[in-house]
């Protein structure tokens, strides 16, 4: 086993428990070719296999790998077919050659509309039965069982890629040294995807692209090679572009909505006040309602915003919060104003009121049009659970589910045991799956891994894929429960609620707090300056969290992926440890704080570190 410098215990936990198992600790990330490599190195066996740890493989993957493997001698290395978290078959498990013109038919979408065609569908060789093992040109490095004796012909992993296009080089070279790369049907793994390889993101695209061009340089001719960097930086372009035009949309098309439904509504508003007590038209100045109008709407949204109303799911009580502090906070600011600009308080109260029936409206709406990230109540507000394996099993997942934010409709026990062990949520046997689902619309299962096999679990996704239900697993003695249900998503992770620094409303304190911090620090500078070393930075610190660039404090400069993502930090809990502790401590420290935010630690922190304010 290699560990990439992990902070979440790994090395201390296979120590301990598996003290058999070879162990090489990297004290960097030295990225997936690397790693693999050392691995390698170190192993013996007739056969080498390169196994994500984000997958789940059935009890007799390896035996039916190892005797596919056997009986073709022409076999270099060996693929499998692979399943998302949800049961749907991933296209990746079969590839072809990413030559120029595969390439193209790729990036402009003529693999996606004649997948059954020969030509058009060799990126991932759709033409071919994903349920029949063939012969093609490149195999996915998630699960690639590799002949030892094929492996020292064609070398190691090139140390070049660092997480993609190292599997489509190494198959490559299989071919190349006269073995075969076979995509095996006879049976089926799980694999999960992180956010690290979500295909949407704009990070993915790049990273995966570059990989590709790797891949050109070193096996296509110049000519061939420079056609396909054009085509590889078309996509990078339409792909990344296509991907932050999406994420802006998504991000911004409901809220705009609100601000013109709103903003139009309080012209309405007026007039109809105008006309009903005024008694005629144009009462008031149209110059000044045309600034103070657009000015009350951002304003209450940006207090919506912050008291999360916009967070998913959606709390109407949110909402309700974040208008009576937007309405109070304007009409405080209107009793300081000069006269001539205070032009009715009726107004603003008129228009706060319509402007929290819009909120509620378009809400109740969007959720009954059963638009997700608009629905009412809890996380799983709707959901339909049932929890497969053991009585045991039952009691202990179902604990879980109630210590999370998890608002289940419906839990349901689905034994798989034999003796007929029943209990009040009892719906039936493991057999009656089926019927289970229909009889009790159940939309999401979720298996106990002690209890059911990774076959099984497997077997079952397959067949129950058609009916839309989403699956998850109960890792044994574990206080989460995973699962994803599309290649693109992380998907649902089930865990304890904590008040871990990632969720959106501490993230909405933090970055109130650090335009709080700079502000007063940029008024204060002459008192607050004179304790910094190096006052140039003092100032650039300041304007770097004003602007959102970082944070005050934090993680410190360097990003922690095994934590929730924030802003990189002038300060973190580290500066309060002694000088010199250990990494162990550090990284602990880092850890508590990420799980248990509050503003006062935060505070405390700015406090201990003042005069260190130009890290």
């Amino acid at each position: 086993m290699v560990d990439n410098n992990s902070v979440d215990g790994s090395i201390a936990l296979i120590r301990e428990k598996f003290p058999q198992v070879k162990l090489i600790a990297n004290q960097q990330n030295t990225g997936f070719s690397v790693a693999n490599n050392q691995a390698i190195k170190v192993a013996t066996g007739e056969y080498v296999l390169l196994l994500n740890p984000d997958t789940v493989v059935q009890e007799d993957t390896f035996e039916k790998s190892l005797a596919f493997m056997g009986q073709h001698a022409d076999a270099g290395a060996l693929g499998i077919k692979m399943l998302d978290g949800k049961g749907n078959f991933l296209p990746e498990s079969k590839r072809g050659l990413p030559t120029p013109a595969v390439a193209f038919y790729k990036i402009f979408g003529l693999a996606k509309l004649f997948p059954g065609s020969k030509k058009f569908g060799q990126y991932h060789l759709t033409f071919l039965n994903r349920d029949q093992s063939h012969a093609v040109d490149v195999l996915s490095g998630a699960y690639m069982m590799l002949r030892r004796q094929a492996l020292d012909k064609t070398g190691l992993l090139d140390e070049t890629f660092f997480m993609y296009g190292e599997d489509i080089d190494l198959s490559y070279r299989v071919t190349l040294a006269g073995y075969k790369n076979y995509y095996f049907a006879g049976s089926s793994i799980i694999h999960y995807k992180g956010e690290s390889t979500k295909k949407s993101s704009v990070n993915y695209v790049i990273v995966f692209y570059k990989a590709m061009a790797i891949f050109a340089r070193k096996h296509f001719s110049q000519g061939n090679a420079r056609l396909f960097n054009v085509l590889i930086y078309i996509a990078i372009y339409l792909r990344a572009g296509g991907a932050i035009a999406a994420r802006l949309a998504k991000q911004l098309f409901f809220p705009a909505i609100d601000f013109a439904v709103i903003l139009s509504g309080l012209f309405v508003c007026k007039t109809i006040y105008e006309l009903k007590f005024k008694l005629y038209p144009n009462f008031y100045s149209q110059e000044t309602l045309h600034f103070f109008f657009p000015l009350y709407t951002a304003i209450w949204m940006l207090f919506v915003f912050f008291s999360g109303g916009y967070d998913f799911p959606t709390r109407l009580s949110r909402i309700t919060k974040g208008m009576a502090y937007g309405s109070g906070f304007i009409l405080i600011v209107y009793s300081l104003l000069p006269e001539h600009y205070r032009f009715s308080r009726a107004l603003i109260l008129i228009g706060s009121c319509y402007a929290w029936v819009v909120y509620m409206f378009t809400r109740v709406v969007y959720n009954l049009a059963g638009i997700k990230r608009f629905k009412l109540g809890g996380l799983k507000a709707n959901a339909r659970i049932a929890i497969i394996g053991s009585e045991a099993e039952f009691i202990r997942v179902s604990d879980i589910l109630k210590k999370t934010n998890i608002d289940g409709e419906f839990i349901g026990f689905i034994s798989n045991e034999s003796n007929g062990v029943k209990n009040d949520h009892y719906i039936g046997h493991f057999r009656q799956i089926n019927e289970a689902i229909d009889v009790h619309r159940l939309n999401e299962i979720i298996f106990c891994a002690r209890d059911v096999s990774s076959q099984e679990i497997i077997e079952k996704m397959i067949t129950l894929v058609t009916k839309g239900v989403e699956f998850k697993i109960a890792p044994p003695e574990s206080l989460s429960i995973i699962g994803s249900n599309s290649i693109d998503t992380a998907g649902d992770l089930y865990v304890i609620d904590t008040n871990n620094v990632g969720r959106p409303e501490n993230r909405r304190k933090k970055r109130l707090l650090d335009i709080l911090v700079s502000l007063v620090l940029l008024l204060f500078c002459w008192v607050f300056v004179w304790g910094q070393k190096n006052k140039a930075k003092f100032f650039a610190n300041i304007f770097s969290v004003l602007f959102g660039s970082c944070s005050w404090v934090g993680y410190g400069k360097k990003p922690r992926r095994d934590l929730p993502a924030i802003r990189p930090s002038v300060l973190s809990p580290a500066d309060l440890l002694p000088e010199g502790a250990s990494e162990d401590r550090v990284n602990k420290a880092l850890l508590n704080y990420s799980k248990d935010y509050s503003t006062d630690n935060d505070l405390r922190i700015l406090f201990k570190g003042r005069n260190r304010l130009d890290n």
